[in-house]
């Protein structure tokens, strides 16, 4: 059987739901001359009241001359099968499940205006932020249904960090949620030399969302003021709504005098709601992504090298280290979380390989003779570990040690370059990138500051901060590294020797390549950097002859020559 309309032959078998209204309203037409208590049998007429009126002819099947009464009840349990399996929800990906399910009023407002149109502006930027939260956005939605939380939220991300997991700003927020030190703690984000949890993906964004369910709570249910709150502190929210209280005025969101970013921050996260809400209707591209979980976590239950990791997993160290950003060095932290978040497609093969590695081989290892002079601490600097670790594996009971005796030590089983989204490495990428001046290498000197240095230097503080990725206010170590652009001391703009040199106290020595020597082994020995190796030396490739001298820039302080 089919129908027709306007010429057009339609199969019955897979109706699109215009169709199923077409349908009963030719049931309806066809129906009329049968009484009306078959009619009740068929169907419930008042439930298709508002079923818009169509002019339709019904075709007879292939081996019936017209419909007839006897034929009807044939007819009529053929459609209720058709609406019955019409009536199966379709699958719907992530994008529909998050805007399908919003609960914050948009208001007409000009700041969200303001904001929507930098948004629509910015195509680039919303294709970014897509491709950044696609592995994290199905865990963020799932966390926030599960708190009953508004779904607009799991957006917070792009206005917070634009969905980057080592993010860091001046203000020492870190992570996609952009947790400082103190509140991260406050949410049971470890923080150490090993591992800083406001950059765990996973564990930043339970303790997000419990901070801002707390919030909503001080602020009873009011999703502007908590989100509001989350920006600025509760402090800051409560003040201002305390001085319009005082002054007679409303104490909503858009009413109250609150900082400039934060009152620029609950509507750009309405405005990037509402972008992604009409996309279609804006002409905007979203990114496919499924509605199903792309990352698992797995228990690993003691330290383990992270390229190690990344190899048992078949992925890149870079990927692994995207999933996995709280982790700051070359293995997980040895006192825990002992969770890895790996793609849920490579757990099966992580898992096997995991279960068939002996103990002693998930790191690497070597020993090490202790040379007078030498402290516990310079040691585990030198091979970018802590005294803690060195004082557990080797059974010491405090930082005393002894020349000519042995330490074992972890150490990682690449040079310490590859491991390049480490807290070190990034660093460094930091540092090395090329800007405008001279660079200047400094060497932190005690009671040194960020400020004193930028001013001995007529550099701006926070220029200083950020060309070291830093925040103004981190602490500086007596002995850290840093680099300073300055304006160019030469007219004739050559570059001097001092920007050749890390530091200003570090020494110049020649090194005779040997047998099976290459920049990574020469580098990690030297504690410098293989950009550094090539950029003394001038080489343009990373082959060496046996034989031939380097320079080399080193602070003979670290050496174990």
């Amino acid at each position: 059987m089919s129908i027709t309309s306007s010429n057009k032959q339609l199969p019955l078998k897979h109706p699109a739901p215009l169709i199923m209204n077409l349908l009963f309203t030719c049931l309806l037409a066809a129906c009329q001359s049968l009484p009306t208590a078959e009619k009740a049998e068929l169907w419930d007429e008042a439930k298709f009241a508002q079923l818009p009126a169509e002019t339709l002819q019904i075709q007879p099947a292939a081996d019936s001359d017209q419909l007839t009464h006897e034929t009807m009840p044939e007819v009529a349990v053929e459609l209720q099968t058709v609406i019955a399996s019409m009536q199966e929800p379709l699958p719907e990906g992530l994008w529909e499940r998050m805007t399908g399910a919003y609960s914050l009023t948009i208001p007409d407002n000009v700041r969200i205006t303001r904001e929507f149109d930098w948004y629509q502006n910015h195509a680039q930027y919303l294709e970014r932020i897509q491709e950044r939260a696609a592995p994290f956005l199905y865990f963020i939605l799932d966390e926030i249904e599960k708190r009953d939380m508004p779904t607009e939220i799991a957006l917070l991300p792009a206005v917070e960090s634009a969905f980057r997991p080592f993010a860091y700003s001046p203000g020492r927020a870190a992570g996609m949620w952009q947790f400082i030190p103190g509140t991260g703690r406050q949410f049971g984000l470890k923080q150490n030399w090993w591992y800083d949890g406001r950059r765990d993906a996973v564990s930043s964004t339970r303790a997000a969302l419990d901070y801002l369910v707390s919030l909503s709570r001080q602020f009873d249910g009011d999703w502007e003021l908590a989100l509001a709150a989350y920006n600025s502190g509760a402090g800051t929210v409560r003040r201002a709504i305390s001085r319009n209280q005082k002054k007679g005025k409303p104490v909503d969101f858009w009413s109250l005098e609150l900082p400039d970013e934060t009152s620029a921050y609950v509507p750009r996260l309405l405005a990037l709601a509402r972008i992604f809400r009409d996309a279609g209707e804006l002409g905007i591209d979203l990114l496919e992504i499924p509605d199903e979980p792309y990352f698992t976590t797995v228990d690993i239950q003691s330290q383990l090298d992270l390229a190690l990791a990344a190899e048992m997993a078949d992925i890149t160290l870079d990927e692994l280290y995207l999933l996995n950003a709280g982790f700051n060095r070359w293995a997980t932290d040895p006192d825990g979380p002992h969770q890895l978040t790996l793609p849920i497609d490579r757990e099966a093969r992580f898992t096997e390989q995991l279960a068939a590695l002996p103990p002693e081989k998930r790191l690497s290892w070597t020993r090490y003779k202790i040379k007078s002079g030498d402290a516990l601490s310079t040691i585990a600097r030198r091979f970018d570990t802590t005294t803690e670790l060195l004082r557990d594996v080797n059974k010491l009971n405090g930082n005393s040690i002894r020349a000519g005796r042995h330490l074992l030590i972890p150490v990682a089983s690449k040079s310490l370059d590859q491991y390049a989204l480490t807290q070190t490495q990034r660093k460094s990428a930091i540092q090395n990138r090329q800007r405008k001046g001279q660079k200047v290498h400094y060497r932190v000197k005690t009671g040194d500051s960020l400020w004193t240095i930028a001013r001995a230097h007529k550099v701006s503080y926070k220029k200083l901060a950020a060309w070291n990725g830093m925040a103004p206010g981190d602490p500086l170590k007596t002995g850290q590294k840093l680099v300073i652009w300055v304006k160019p001391t030469s007219s004739k703009g050559k570059v001097s020797m001092i920007d050749l040199q890390p530091s200003a106290i570090q020494s110049r020595l020649h090194y005779k390549v040997r047998p099976g020597d290459s920049l990574s082994r020469i580098a990690e020995r030297f504690k410098v950097s293989v950009n550094d190796l090539k950029r003394w030396n001038t080489l343009d490739d990373k082959y060496l002859r046996p034989g031939q001298s380097l320079n080399l820039y080193v602070d003979v302080t670290e050496q174990t020559l």
